[in-house]
């Protein structure tokens, strides 16, 4: 049965997609760009967009009643990847060192609203 998580402390969509979708103990989180959901505006610069990025990630996560420990694949999409070890700091710093999920990191043309910075994760609930 799949199950549609929305929460209003994360960006709504801007397109025909969910925020997320858990299907079977796994949750699939919609890319997530730095959008602040309180003002509605883009957070810029690659610190506080990915900051931003991961705390509009956890807000899904946790509405679907999961943590960062849950997840278990992320793909980063970057729009320069000059900014790879700044932003790398910033997303292990929200993550559990004994479990790390799986990843890629790629660097893109262009974002939805000419952001920075796009990730989506896989979670699942052990």
């Amino acid at each position: 049965m799949k199950k549609i998580i929305s929460t209003s402390k994360a960006p709504a969509a801007i397109g025909p997609y969910s925020q997320a979708n858990f299907v079977n103990g796994t949750l699939y989180i919609s890319g997530q760009i730095p959008v602040n959901s309180e003002t509605g505006k883009v957070e810029e610069g690659i610190e506080k967009a990915t900051h931003q990025v991961m705390k509009n990630l956890e807000a899904v996560l946790t509405e679907a009643g999961l943590t960062f420990s849950n997840v278990v694949k992320t793909t980063i999409f970057l729009k320069n990847m000059d900014d790879f070890a700044v932003m790398n700091d910033i997303y292990a710093s929200y993550l559990n060192p004994d479990s790390y999920p799986a990843r890629e990191t790629v660097q893109v043309s262009c974002l939805p609203k000419n952001v920075d910075i796009e990730i989506s994760m896989i979670a699942h609930q052990f």
